[in-house]
């Protein structure tokens, strides 16, 4: 006779990164210290038609401001890695506190691009995209712009520009109506 066995618990599967082959198990930033201070970014990819296109996402989490990061030649983590430190190496300095990505394999490389810009990176648990909450709602609004289905290699650097410039200078309910540009200029006057 056999003891009675437990429900279940939730299926486990070994971390697919490798000790140093991908995002594994790192800590979480603070939700609360990243809404309170500037320079905590959130980023991801949105995937364009049939899986051979993307484009990344930063959104800066107190001021909303976006930032596209270009991936003309796909989205594998060395390529990721460069654009991101690409983008990223243009911020001034006290807009580089920490980047919280989702477990994607794409940043695989995130040491050396930690390494690069002086900015660590965090990751949200598994199956919860609400811990970068301000990038999920900035990739819907990106839809308007970039619709599901379209070729992203299409899009030029200078496109992507326009596309953020434009989303940067709409009013959000959650900044007071304020657009996210005046946001992040009151926020680099006051820290300088």
């Amino acid at each position: 006779m056999h003891a009675a066995r437990s429900a279940p618990g939730p299926l486990r599967h070994p971390n697919r990164y490798g000790a140093d082959k991908g995002p594994g198990r790192h800590p979480r930033l603070s939700t609360t210290a990243a809404a309170t201070t500037s320079g905590h970014w959130e980023g991801d990819l949105i995937i364009g038609k049939a899986h051979t296109s993307a484009i990344g996402t930063l959104v800066e989490r107190t001021t909303r401001f976006v930032a596209l990061v270009h991936l003309p030649n796909g989205r594998q983590p060395a390529q990721v890695r460069d654009a991101l430190v690409q983008t990223v190496s243009s911020l001034p300095a006290q807009l580089k506190s920490s980047l919280t990505w989702d477990q994607g394999s794409e940043v695989a490389l995130h040491t050396q691009f930690s390494t690069a810009t002086d900015m660590p990176v965090f990751f949200c648990d598994p199956g919860k995209p609400w811990q970068r909450g301000s990038n999920e709602n900035t990739n819907g609004l990106l839809r308007q712009y970039l619709p599901k289905g379209t070729d992203l290699t299409r899009y030029s650097r200078g496109d992507l520009d326009a596309v953020a410039a434009e989303l940067n200078s709409r009013s959000r309910k959650t900044l007071g109506w304020d657009t996210p540009a005046e946001r992040l200029a009151k926020f680099l006057a006051t820290a300088n």
